[in-house]
């Protein structure tokens, strides 16, 4: 009885840390329009990488890794700060709802398509099933059968590349996961991130701090500490509490929240095309999932 109670809890956060997720993509949106994508993708991870160090020493993270797990970390933080200009490139171009929803639904499909050749993962006739309907609902999230390459656009592009980047980094993390605490490879990844993130934020002057509206400062501030430190500590805790193998489910409530916060905020309405990939995407997300022989979760934020 204790530990379905213990359970649901688990469960609870890890729904309210990927719904804060889904809501970081409009938020992140309202960041984009009142700055530059340089200076939006510095801060983000700036606020996260120094909201959690608290959380590091509360929970007496180890801090200790070897040369390979560094290399892993640092490679890991350059591709991260590309996602995070992608990231807000794409949302100053394009829709909260739509990026939210694209990059959650492929990249999960394009992790599963990476390990096979990098992690050695091995597929049954169910698993490779899977993947084909999820490329079938990739195809149906960029429009393709509807509208051939035109997803060949600057919006779709932006986030294309980010669930491309973001694939790559979760390949990078399920290496690193064995030689290194998760909570100590993230805490060096967000600064590994912020600093390079920094480099390309410096001519556009992000430590002038009256150049930006309040709007600004409260959107990035309320992503690096409650969707960026907040719910990726309250991830790791509950996968480590209810299993890596059932997080990849987890992942399609983000596109939930951003699409809630979409329609609330932009009134943005999603496409049906993106709403039936979306399921396809899941869909197979839970096929791969359920008795599979290798893990892999996918972080998405």
């Amino acid at each position: 009885m204790k530990d379905t109670k213990n359970s649901t809890k688990y469960f609870i956060w890890m729904i309210i840390a990927m719904l804060f997720w889904g809501i970081a993509w409009t938020a992140g949106k309202v960041a984009a329009e009142h700055s530059t994508a340089e200076v939006a993708a510095f801060w983000r991870y700036a606020i996260s990488f120094i909201s959690i160090i608290p959380i590091v020493w509360f929970l007496k993270t180890p801090l200790k890794t070897d040369r390979i797990g560094f290399l892993y970390m640092l490679s890991a933080g350059v591709l991260t700060s590309l996602f995070n200009y992608l990231f807000f490139a794409g949302l100053a171009e394009g829709q909260a709802g739509y990026g939210g929803t694209l990059v959650t639904s492929l990249a999960p499909i394009i992790t599963y398509i990476l390990s096979i050749p990098i992690l050695g993962t091995k597929v049954s006739l169910r698993q490779i099933t899977a993947l084909f309907i999820g490329i079938l609902g990739a195809l149906t999230l960029l429009r393709v059968p509807f509208d051939g390459f035109a997803f060949l656009n600057i919006q779709s592009s932006y986030f294309l590349g980010c669930a491309v980047v973001w694939s790559l980094v979760t390949i990078i993390s399920q290496k690193a996961a064995k030689r290194a605490d998760l909570m100590f490879y993230t805490f060096v990844v967000f600064g590994i991130t912020a600093f390079i993130n920094m480099l390309f934020a410096l001519p556009h002057s992000p430590f002038d701090f009256g150049a930006y509206d309040s709007m600004f400062w409260i959107t990035i501030a309320f992503i690096g500490v409650i969707p960026g430190t907040f719910s990726t500590a309250l991830y790791f805790v509950s996968a480590g509490k209810i299993g890596a193998h059932k997080t990849g489910v987890f992942m399609f409530i983000v596109p939930i929240g951003a699409i809630v916060s979409s329609l609330i905020v932009y009134d943005e309405v999603l496409a049906l095309s993106t709403i039936i990939g979306c399921l396809l995407a899941f869909a197979a997300v839970f096929l791969f999932n359920m008795r599979r022989t290798s893990k892999v979760s996918v972080i998405v934020e």
